[in-house]
C-alpha cells in the first residue's frame, strides 16, 4: 500500500482531466470520493497547420472558464492534472508552443518510420512495443525534429502533456515518470532513467527534469488567480498519465496482487504482481510506470473506439434485453472476431469481422459486442500473468454483460467500480492521500467456456 509522506490534506480538489476524446474539469471531494461538480467539452483535433494537432487554445479557455466557475461553486483547495499519454509540448524560449501538440493518431511517411525504427531501443530496454503513428512519443519527437527542423530549432524545453497544463498554470515546467513510462521509448522502467533514444535524438538537454507526480509545482500564477478570483496560494500538483491515475487509488488502498482495467477510448489493463519478464511486444503488452516509479505489466487495446464503431448503426437496447439475448448467441456461436480497430491489442494484425451473424437481432449484436470486448480484455490480462481480483473502472463498469463475461472467461472475481472514471479520483489522490475507496460491486460470472474456446481458436486462423 502506498503511503505518501504528506501532512497537508485538501478536502476538495479540482482535477483537469484531458482524455483523447473528451476533456473535463471536476471537483472531487476527498472524504467521499465523489465528483461534486463538473464541466466537459469535446477534445477536438485540428487539421490546419503542419499536422493534425490538439486545440490547445480551446482547451486552455475551457480550463480557465471552468476553474473560475467551479471555484465559485465549490471553493476547491488544490488543483491536479491528468491527461492521455503519447503527447508532449515543445516550448520555445518564452514558454509558448514552438510546434502544435501533435495528435498521436497521425501517420508518418514510410521513410520517417523506417528511420525511427533504426533508432529506437530494443523492447528489453524500454518495455515499450512499436506502436502505430505517434503512440510511441519518441516517434513523435523524431518526426517533428526531422520534418520541421527550423521550428524544432526554436525548442528550448520538452514537457509531457499533463505537466504542460500544470506548467501553464504555475510557470513551472516538468516531466513526470508515469507519462515518460507509458510506451514512449524514452524511459527505462526497471532502472528508472532515460533510455538511449534520448541521446540518439539529442534531446537530453531539452527534456525537462522529471518531478514526482505528488509534487506541488507551485501556486497558480498571480495574473491567472486574480483574473479568475482564485486564492493566490492555490497549489497545483504535478499530475500524471490518465491510465496510471486509474491505478493509483487501488495501490493506495489495497494489498496484494490485483488487476485494474481502465476503460475509455483505450482499455488499459494493469497486473500488479504480474509477470514483467514474459511480455510480448507484438501483442501490445508493455510495462507502464506507476506513480512511485515502479514498472507494472500492462496490456492495451482500443476498446472504447471499437465499441463506438461496432455500435454506431445499432439502436439502443436495454441491459435486460442484452442479457436475455446471451444464451441464444452462445448456443448459435454468434461472435465478433478481432479487430474493429486493427493495429493494437493482443491481435494487432487481424481484420475484424462477424461469424455466424445470419438472422442476428440488435440485442444479440449488442451482447456479442460485449462478449468480444470481454474476451479481448481477458486475452491481454492472460499475457500478463495476472493474479487476484479484477477491478473495472470507467464506462465498461456499467456494462453488465461485459463484466459477467470477463469474470466467466478469466475465472476471477470481477469488481465493478461505482465511479464513472477512476482517472479523476486518482489525480485527486495526489493532493490528498487515499480517498475513500470506490464502491466496488461484485458480479456473477457468465459460464462461457466453450464459446471462449471457439473464439480463441478462430483468432488463430
Amino acid at each position: 500500500m502506498i503511503k505518501p509522506e504528506r501532512t497537508t490534506r485538501f478536502s476538495r480538489i479540482a482535477v483537469i482531466d484531458i482524455g483523447k476524446t473528451n476533456a473535463k474539469l471536476v471537483v472531487v471531494e476527498r472524504g467521499s470520493g465523489a465528483e461534486i461538480a463538473a464541466r466537459r467539452m469535446p477534445n477536438r483535433v485540428l487539421t490546419d497547420g503542419p499536422y493534425p494537432h490538439y486545440d490547445t487554445d480551446a482547451l486552455w479557455r475551457f480550463i480557465l472558464d471552468a476553474l473560475g466557475a467551479l471555484f465559485r461553486e465549490t471553493g476547491f483547495e488544490a488543483i491536479s492534472v491528468t491527461t492521455h499519454g503519447a503527447a508532449a509540448a515543445l516550448l520555445d524560449a518564452k514558454g509558448a508552443l514552438a510546434l502544435p501538440v501533435l495528435d498521436y493518431e497521425h501517420a508518418y511517411p514510410q521513410e520517417i518510420q523506417a528511420d525511427y525504427d533504426r533508432l529506437r531501443p530494443d523492447f528489453a530496454e524500454t518495455f515499450s512495443p512499436r506502436l502505430p503513428g505517434g503512440l510511441n512519443l519518441g516517434a513523435q519527437l523524431h518526426y517533428q525534429k526531422r520534418s520541421f527542423p527550423d521550428d524544432f530549432a526554436r525548442v528550448e524545453r520538452i514537457v509531457t502533456y499533463a505537466q504542460y497544463w500544470a506548467g501553464r498554470l504555475t510557470g513551472v515546467f516538468a516531466t513526470e515518470v508515469t507519462s515518460l513510462g507509458c510506451h514512449t521509448d524514452l524511459w527505462r522502467p526497471r532502472e528508472g532513467g532515460f533510455s538511449s533514444l534520448v541521446d540518439r535524438l539529442e534531446l537530453r538537454t531539452l527534456i525537462a527534469a522529471p518531478r514526482p507526480a505528488f509534487d506541488v509545482l507551485g501556486p497558480v500564477l498571480p495574473d491567472i488567480a486574480a483574473g479568475l478570483g482564485l486564492p493566490g496560494s492555490l497549489p497545483v500538483f504535478c499530475g500524471l498519465h490518465d491510465s496510471n491515475a486509474s491505478l493509483l487509488p487501488h495501490l493506495m488502498t489495497r494489498e496484494g496482487a490485483l488487476s485494474v482495467v481502465s476503460t475509455g477510448t483505450w482499455v488499459v489493463s494493469f497486473a500488479v504482481g504480474g509477470d514483467l519478464d514474459h511480455l510480448d511486444p507484438a501483442r501490445d503488452t508493455l510495462a507502464n510506470v506507476d506513480a512511485l516509479g515502479r514498472a507494472v505489466p500492462s496490456a492495451r487495446f482500443m476498446g472504447g473506439r471499437e465499441y463506438e464503431r461496432l455500435t454506431a448503426d445499432l439502436p439502443p437496447v436495454s441491459a435486460p434485453e442484452i442479457a436475455a439475448a446471451v444464451p441464444g448467441l452462445l448456443a448459435r456461436g454468434i461472435m465478433y472476431l478481432p479487430n474493429a480497430v486493427p493495429g493494437s491489442g493482443p491481435f494487432p494484425r487481424r481484420q475484424g469481422g462477424w461469424r455466424s451473424e445470419t438472422g442476428v437481432d440488435d440485442a444479440e449484436r449488442h451482447a456479442a459486442i460485449a462478449l468480444y470486448l470481454a474476451l479481448m480484455t481477458a486475452s491481454g490480462l492472460a499475457l500478463l500473468g495476472r493474479r487476484g481480483p479484477i477491478l473495472v473502472e470507467g464506462p465498461f463498469s456499467a456494462n453488465e454483460t461485459y463484466l459477467a463475461a470477463l469474470s466467466g472467461v478469466t475465472g476471477a472475481e470481477v469488481l465493478a467500480l461505482g465511479s464513472s472514471t477512476g482517472t479523476s479520483a486518482g489525480a485527486a489522490c495526489l493532493a490528498g492521500g487515499p480517498a475513500v475507496p470506490a464502491q466496488a460491486r461484485a458480479v456473477a460470472p457468465l459460464p462461457m467456456d466453450a464459446y471462449a474456446a471457439a473464439w480463441r481458436a478462430a483468432t488463430l486462423v
